[in-house]
């Protein structure tokens, strides 16, 4: 069998496995990476059964998503290679599944436009919606809204601070805090465990920025007392403000060992900034977090260490977890998909996979 009937072959096993587990319980607490083929993958749960909702539970009715109004709403400017992809799975998805009205909104990155789309979604007469928040707090006229009407909602790639089962149905996405620590093993190996360390933070008021670093530092803290984290600033995400920061960090912290990048938009601005300041490929070790094309080809140019995917294909979990709620199945308050890494032993034969 070829390498890539193999791949093949085994991204179908770990699907039909997934498939097959339909008891909502806690995930891992450290997945093995495994190649998803672009396509994402609920983790291998284990532990005890975590909390769930059915529709009966939820108080709302049955309807047909194939000619309901459905409401998907973005948050972040499409110049994210993230957000990008993260909205053509949903319409791909929608469109495979014949659902013919979709409403899709784009908040731009600005949280007061992203609570007016959802409501016009509400007042629009949707019946699902799939929110991919900006920020964790400040939903409660919208929840309040959706609850009135029983309009189930999934969030996607960001939590929401609020109640499962009543306020939302569940969250859909990968598990912060480990890619943190994953980031972290990454780290601690490529500096030996000794060094300084600089943490290009994401946006602020969410929970991925949050779990990031909290994980990151963790990590480093228990199995690194070598290496220091003597930089900390905002890239919010963009590369422009990751290049501008890490100029800032050059200057600032000239003897800087590695760079923790909470995106790759911001590790690709760090790129950037040290082509500038004159460094070679490889002198300042950067991890980062997503799974960006344009990031695992800097692997193997050798400008990034490691990256940590995480992967922004919700449409078809996100609709087959509407599918199965409607269908009066159970459904867990979060569902956590299992992310793999990129390093220099798989980059280049990845970047098929890599969005």
């Amino acid at each position: 069998m070829t390498p890539h009937l193999r791949t093949a072959a085994l991204a179908l096993a770990v699907l039909l496995t997934a498939a097959a587990c339909a008891k909502a319980e806690e995930p891992q607490s450290a997945p093995a990476a495994t190649s998803t083929a672009g396509q994402q993958v609920v983790q291998t749960p284990s532990g005890t059964a975590g909390p769930t909702c059915t529709l009966e539970q939820f108080g709302g009715t049955k309807f047909d998503l194939k000619t309901a109004t459905v409401g998907f709403s973005q948050s972040e400017k499409e110049a994210n290679p993230f957000r990008i992809a993260e909205t053509k799975s949903i319409k791909d998805e929608a469109a495979k599944l014949g659902i013919t009205n979709l409403k899709v909104t784009n908040a731009q990155s600005q949280f007061s436009k992203q609570i007016t789309d959802v409501q016009q979604l509400i007042a629009q007469g949707v019946r699902l919606l799939v929110i991919a928040p900006l920020n964790s707090d400040g939903w409660e006229p919208v929840l309040q809204q959706a609850a009135a009407k029983k309009i189930p909602i999934i969030t996607v790639d960001r939590k929401i601070n609020a109640k499962a089962c009543s306020d939302y149905l569940t969250f859909i996405g990968s598990d912060f805090y480990e890619q943190g620590k994953r980031a972290a093993d990454r780290m601690i190996d490529a500096l030996s465990g000794k060094g300084k360390v600089a943490i290009l933070l994401g946006a602020p008021g969410n929970n991925v920025t949050t779990e990031r670093t909290n994980g990151f530092k963790d990590r480093v803290k228990e199995k690194a007392p070598g290496i220091t984290i003597s930089f900390e600033q905002t890239g919010e995400f963009a590369r422009e403000k990751g290049q501008q920061v890490t100029e800032q960090l050059i200057q600032s912290n000239p003897d800087i060992n590695g760079i923790y990048a909470e995106n790759d938009e911001m590790a690709l601005g760090a790129v950037t900034a040290l082509k500038g300041a004159g460094k070679e490929a490889g002198n300042i070790k950067i991890v980062s977090v997503d799974g960006t094309r344009s990031a695992v080809q800097g692997i193997a140019d050798g400008w990034l260490h490691a990256v940590i995917e995480s992967n922004p294909r919700f449409g078809p979990l996100a609709f087959e977890t509407a599918q199965k709620f409607l269908d009066g199945e159970a459904i867990p308050d979060k569902v956590i998909i299992s992310d793999r890494d990129y390093d220099t032993t798989n980059a280049k034969d990845s970047l098929g996979e890599a969005y």
